[in-house]
């Protein structure tokens, strides 16, 4: 039986507001099989984007435990948590992290060779994604939903062994965001790459193969 990519057991959040302690997750529980998608849900300040965090070693968690890839985790060990981000977790966010000085070409060959890439086809990424006529522009000549193709490029140019995407088509008009999800979609099944996907939008969730709908924080 396969392990589990992502397992987060009885996980609590808090941090301090206005003199208060508020807390995000109360025993927060899910997995992730390898392969598998999963869609969190939520009103804005329920958590989708700490929870990210916390996968990625950028925050860390009050108790709890999470494991990935097999491993538990200790939050404050920093060095493991960017050595994962360099090499095995990918990031896409709702606007396109790229370089600004950098072209497109230039963006996704970084981004591969920092994990461990160094011969990456970073125009037959650019190619597949639809923005390959773009390669040698620069983030500000292209439109915003082609940054966010040329990001998604950067991520599976990396050949991650997990995708978290935070609102990955929220600054995107409907038409534009419905073609990036496609794109997204089609490489994660094709890649196999598990993702957890932070989305208010419930059409992208049910395209997921399982949602998991997060309470408001009290």
């Amino acid at each position: 039986m396969n392990r589990s990519v992502v397992r987060v057991d009885n996980l609590h959040k808090q941090f301090r507001s206005g003199g208060e302690t508020v807390a995000v997750f109360h025993g927060l529980n899910l997995t992730l099989a390898p392969g598998g998608s999963l869609a969190l849900m939520g009103r804005s300040g329920s958590g989708k984007s700490t929870l990210l965090n916390l996968l990625s070693g950028l925050e860390t968690w009050s108790r709890g435990r999470i494991s990935l890839f097999g491993d538990e985790l200790t939050a404050g060990d920093s060095l493991h948590w960017s050595e994962l981000r360099r090499k095995r977790i990918a990031t896409v966010f709702q606007e396109a992290n790229l370089m600004p000085a950098m072209t497109l070409t230039e963006n996704v060959q970084l981004r591969a060779s920092l994990a461990g890439h160094d011969r990456v086809d970073a125009q037959g990424w650019l190619d597949r994604l639809g923005v390959g006529a773009l390669a040698k522009r620069y983030p500000d000549q292209v439109s915003g939903g082609q940054r966010q193709r040329a990001a998604l490029a950067m991520a599976f140019a990396m050949q991650p062994a997990l995708l978290l995407a935070d609102e990955p088509t929220g600054s995107l008009d409907l038409h534009t965001a419905d073609d990036v999800a496609d794109v997204l979609f089609t490489f994660q099944r094709e890649q196999g790459c598990p993702m957890i996907l932070a989305t208010h939008d419930s059409r992208l969730a049910e395209r997921c193969g399982q949602i998991h709908q997060l309470a408001d924080a009290a």
